[in-house]
């Protein structure tokens, strides 16, 4: 049988559990602090460097929240050299841009004139998946309506739309409209389902792609942005 006393209460000290919810209560405070001072307003502004600092601090703040041979004093100082190391390492990246890139990354192309840029098909930051949902939340249909789009070194999309009398055909985002489709047996345009290509007609009967050299094909849309 399981001991449930023994789980929840075994050892208990009413007076400790009192001391617990104080410190608790300053160490949230200190961390709240410590994110105030960096400047940040919001999770999706921090970079890679940020959220390893926050994760270093993780054992500084829990351990003293219920460990009653740890005094805050040790957090506190914990918490005051990488707020300054923080400050130091941020000053150096404003003077150095080699040292911002190996630090926060570099913003990463994704879309160029309408089409996927596949200079980065191998990234691991690039996943096609999400960025169509990006789009998607930007009431985005297609590629052809996108004259430029870039990831932030944050995670941000930042993206450049066409005018609508300049909008061209594209790949589709939809799941209803991106479907592959037979180009034999079809009218185009049509539009490369891995790079966004868009074709007319073929020259040859290899149906490939002059871009990426894959075979796949959806039908080409050059709807407006509502």
């Amino acid at each position: 049988m399981i001991d449930i006393d023994k789980i929840f209460s075994d050892g208990v000290e009413g007076s400790f559990l009192v001391e617990i919810a104080a410190r608790t209560i300053i160490m949230f405070l200190l961390i709240l602090i410590i994110l105030r001072l960096s400047g940040r307003r919001g999770v999706r502004q921090l970079t890679v460097f940020e959220v390893a600092i926050i994760l270093s601090l993780g054992s500084a703040a829990g351990d003293p929240m219920f460990q009653e041979d740890l005094p805050i004093s040790y957090s506190v100082v914990v918490f005051i050299c990488v707020i300054v190391l923080y400050k130091f390492i941020t000053w150096l990246t404003y003077k150095s841009e080699v040292i911002t890139h190996l630090l926060e990354g570099k913003v990463l192309p994704i879309v160029k004139d309408g089409v996927f840029h596949i200079k980065h098909e191998d990234d691991d930051n690039f996943s096609r998946s999400e960025f169509f949902s990006e789009l998607r939340n930007l009431n985005v249909e297609h590629l052809g309506q996108v004259k430029e789009g870039v990831l932030e070194i944050d995670g941000t999309l930042s993206v450049l739309f066409y005018a609508d009398d300049d909008v061209r055909y594209g790949l589709p985002l939809f799941p209803s409209s991106y479907k592959m489709v037979d180009v034999s047996n079809s009218e185009g345009p049509f539009a490369c389902m891995y790079c966004g290509q868009v074709v007319f007609s073929f020259d040859s009967d290899t149906q490939s792609c002059t871009r990426c050299h894959r075979k796949q094909w959806s039908k080409a849309l050059n709807s407006r942005r509502v």
